[in-house]
């Protein structure tokens, strides 16, 4: 599966530490400040930072590249992982040849993953697109043995917590931010409790959220961090001072541009690996009471198309008679529509709140109750040779009712025409008295449907969980 992504979120975040005392942390921010200042934009540049009362001078690189959904391949010709990679192995060579007294002293790798697979998927991911970033830079670079610490934040929760906080287009941002903070806090302690969180994100106002979060925002995460640092040896007379242990560089999400390209072989098989995410799927099967309760059988569908646009198709067939007695209760036809739905329980939930939409239909009929009858159309041939049409523009609002359950009202205005005719029953036959021509303007449609939600994450929901 292909997918292209159009992300323009820029934010950094960094992996916790622990141990570390407050002034220790704000001289590490200092230095880190620095250094970020001369290298965010191309992710290799560096300056040193000399540390006071040190015999030491260190300096600080990193570099960050992104990988396609699923994969863990590196992949040169990605969102410029090419490029960031030779700027920070020529900036290394560079000085080492200069100044051969700069040492690497350590080596960070960090993997990270988008919160959308199993969380054991999530995981693996995270160690491979570790390594294989670590192996391609050690192919070029002398590593000192016993440098090199890596991370695995698997689903990196933190990670898109800080992206969300920074986009505030994301769909009930502060819903959003409110489930995702105990994750912070506290930290996740089980993949039962992970699960559980994906869960509510992708239930959360129908599925809105997680699906704007999986377009803009999830590409940012399926990446890895380099952080190297090195130092120089330098000879004092005074006496060296307790050097300050430098602070990891804070690590910058960078823009993930659209991509295209036919994904490379993976290192995690595509048998292991199932799609990351299925996209919401709205829709619903409803019935008119108003038509239920004067005994005409009736079904209509409807899907959502995307950007607040449904369409809607509904059928009616009652075909009731007593010929002994010249009764007939007869009608059948169908509608074709399509709705916009506006307002903010609209926006928060596809299928739900109000709609404004056009309409048009064919109908026939045949009424009597033991005395003159009315027939929609000429007698004889097919629907489409007797039938009336309406066409018209309507407004309604769908109000969620239950889980899975709403109530749609609608009220339609516009044109019904055609023929009809009026005759009388005689002796056991039927004898036509007149034919008119219908040129109507008004209501020509009424709705009160009970709605039954199907699909992917259409359910309803109240603040606090599902309704």
């Amino acid at each position: 599966m292909s997918t292209t992504y159009d992300s323009h979120s820029t934010t950094s975040f960094y992996p916790p530490h622990k141990g570390k005392t407050l002034i220790i942390n704000l001289l590490q921010r200092l230095i880190t400040f620095v250094a970020l200042f001369m290298a965010v934009f191309d992710g290799a540049a560096s300056s040193p930072v000399p540390s006071a009362g040190s015999d030491r001078e260190i300096m600080t690189d990193s570099t960050r590249i992104n990988f396609r959904q699923s994969q863990s391949t590196l992949d040169l010709s990605l969102d410029g992982n090419r490029e960031r990679l030779d700027n920070l192995i020529r900036h290394i060579q560079e000085i080492s040849g200069q100044d051969s007294t700069f040492v690497i002293s350590t080596l960070r790798v960090i993997g990270s993953a988008s919160p959308e697979g199993s969380e054991e998927i999530d995981r693996r991911l995270s160690e491979k697109r570790a390594q294989v970033l670590f192996d391609y830079f050690a192919a070029h670079i002398t590593l000192p043995d016993s440098i090199t610490d890596f991370e695995y934040l698997g689903r990196n929760w933190k990670g898109l917590y800080t992206l969300v906080a920074s986009d505030r287009a994301v769909p009930s941002q502060s819903e959003v931010l409110a489930m995702l903070r105990p994750a912070i806090t506290d930290g996740i302690s089980s993949t039962t409790e992970s699960n559980a969180l994906l869960d509510r994100l992708k239930t959360l106002a129908g599925g809105v959220p997680y699906a704007y979060m999986y377009r803009q925002l999830f590409p940012a995460l399926r990446c890895s961090y380099l952080y190297v640092e090195y130092e120089k040896q330098i000879h004092r007379e005074v006496e060296p001072q307790p050097a300050v242990a430098p602070a990891p560089i804070e690590m910058v999400i960078e823009e993930t541009q659209s991509i295209n390209a036919v994904p490379e072989e993976t290192a995690v098989s595509q048998a292991e690996i199932k799609p990351e995410m299925q996209k919401p799927f709205y829709m619903d099967l409803r019935t008119n009471m108003l038509f239920d309760i004067a005994a005409v059988p009736n079904i209509g569908a409807e899907f959502y198309l995307g950007k607040k646009f449904s369409v809607l198709a509904n059928w009616m067939y009652g075909w009731w008679d007593s010929d002994s007695h010249h009764r007939y209760w007869r009608i059948y036809g169908g509608d074709l529509g399509f709705r916009w739905w506006f307002g903010s329980k609209a926006s928060a939930k596809p299928l739900t709140g109000h709609h404004l939409g056009i309409y048009g239909g064919v109908l026939t009929f045949d009424f009597e109750w033991g005395g003159t009858g009315y027939m929609g159309g000429i007698p004889g041939g097919t629907l489409w040779d007797r039938c009336l049409v309406n066409t018209g523009i309507e407004y309604g609002y769908s109000l969620p009712i239950s889980t899975h359950l709403n109530i749609d009202f609608s009220i339609g205005l516009g044109y019904m025409g055609g023929n009809y005719i009026k005759y009388f029953p005689f002796d056991n036959e039927y004898y036509r008295k007149k034919e008119y021509k219908m040129r109507f303007f008004g209501p020509t449609k009424a709705e009160i449907s009970l709605v039954w939600l199907l699909g992917r994450g259409n359910t309803n929901i109240r603040k606090g969980g599902k309704r």
